[in-house]
């Protein structure tokens, strides 16, 4: 474990609730039997219950504004895992936060192509206002600021996210605007997505939940506009210009053997022989001086359509090898044929010399 002893993370990883750190803020509100009803019908949602932590952490987070050691204990409890398997996984994922979470978490995009167009001075400015740094809370606790490696949103770059909704092409001027508005209780309308509620509800809508507490709220988030100029640019420039990309080339069809008729168009699922294009088996020849498993194998790889099933079918073939397609005895070491030897002696010949 990497978290310090008596920190917020090393209790969420170990779920000690003896652990020397802060105690709970008096206005935390407890996980309730309700809490508890709706973790379990995450669980009826799996095959196997332990696949349902993921959302289940996202419920307790959207009750508590983190992954609290209660947290972690209910879930291990419901899931009949160890708090530690529990922490595990909540300390692996920097969604699951592991202290208290500002009413808004505020991304800066900081990857490369963010950072080169101005995402590094959009936090820096950010950070200075909030008077905080990564991973931490405004004192008023309005905004948790963070940096994000990347928001996979590079043709809107600079971004900001504001709980995980998208601000494009952002600069400090804008940015600064944007938080300073989130303080005073606004939500200005993301770019694209729905409508902003805060971390807690879009928590709850991860956990699987609806955050938006009505069907007409949720079909509005839903219908909600967006600009996505940037990504549909490529596409209306080609519609302008009566362009369209090329047709993609089909398979080409292997070509008639001529030793023993027609070749399969695609490999067989038998062992023992191959289609050809109207679906009919081809049966070994038997002319080829290769067992029936060896020419069926052949022709698999004959037949293959792309370089993935051509490798497919080699390593499958009765001479399997990374050399496969050299004549046979080839594939074994290096790229020359091993000499042969002498059936009497065991020796191997020396070209008459002695």
């Amino acid at each position: 474990m990497s978290a310090l002893p008596g920190s917020a993370e090393g209790t969420a990883v170990t779920g000690l609730d003896s652990s020397p750190v802060e105690p709970a803020a008096a206005d935390l509100p407890p996980l309730t039997e309700q809490v508890r009803l709706e973790a379990r019908e995450i669980i009826a949602r799996y095959p196997q219950p332990r696949s349902a932590l993921l959302p289940m952490l996202h419920l307790v987070q959207s009750h508590q504004g983190y992954v609290t050691p209660e947290g972690v204990a209910l879930c291990a409890e419901e899931l009949g895992l160890t708090k530690a398997e529990v922490g595990a996984v909540a300390t692996f994922y920097t969604m699951y936060k592991r202290r208290p979470t500002g009413r808004h978490l505020v991304s800066v995009c900081t990857n490369t192509l963010c950072a080169v167009l101005g995402g590094q001075r959009i936090f820096d400015a950010l950070s200075r206002d909030l008077g905080v740094h990564h991973d931490e809370t405004a004192a008023d606790g309005s905004v948790t600021l963070e940096h994000a490696e990347c928001l996979a949103a590079c043709d809107y770059a600079p971004v900001v996210t504001v709980d995980y909704e998208f601000y494009d092409q952002q600069d400090v001027d804008s940015a600064r605007e944007l938080v300073a508005a989130l303080r005073r209780g606004e939500k200005p309308h993301p770019t694209r997505g729905a409508p902003l509620t805060d971390f807690r509800g879009v928590s709850r809508q991860l956990a699987g939940f609806d955050q938006y507490g009505g069907e007409a709220a949720r079909a509005a988030a839903v219908d909600a506009e967006g600009a996505i100029g940037p990504t549909l640019a490529g596409l209306r420039l080609a519609a302008e210009r009566g362009e369209s990309a090329p047709p993609m080339p089909g398979p080409a069809r292997p070509p008639a053997d001529t030793a023993g008729g027609p070749r399969p168009a695609h490999p067989s699922q038998a062992q023992g022989g191959a289609r050809d294009g109207a679906g009919e088996t081809v049966r070994p020849s038997g002319r080829t001086g290769e067992t029936p498993e060896e020419e069926a194998a052949d022709a698999r790889v004959a037949a293959a359509d792309n370089p993935a099933e051509r490798a497919g079918a080699a390593q499958a073939h009765p001479d399997k090898g990374a050399e496969y397609g050299q004549p046979r005895g080839r594939q074994h070491a290096g790229t020359e044929t091993p000499p042969a030897t002498e059936p009497a002696t065991g020796t191997t010949p020396t070209d008459g010399k002695a």
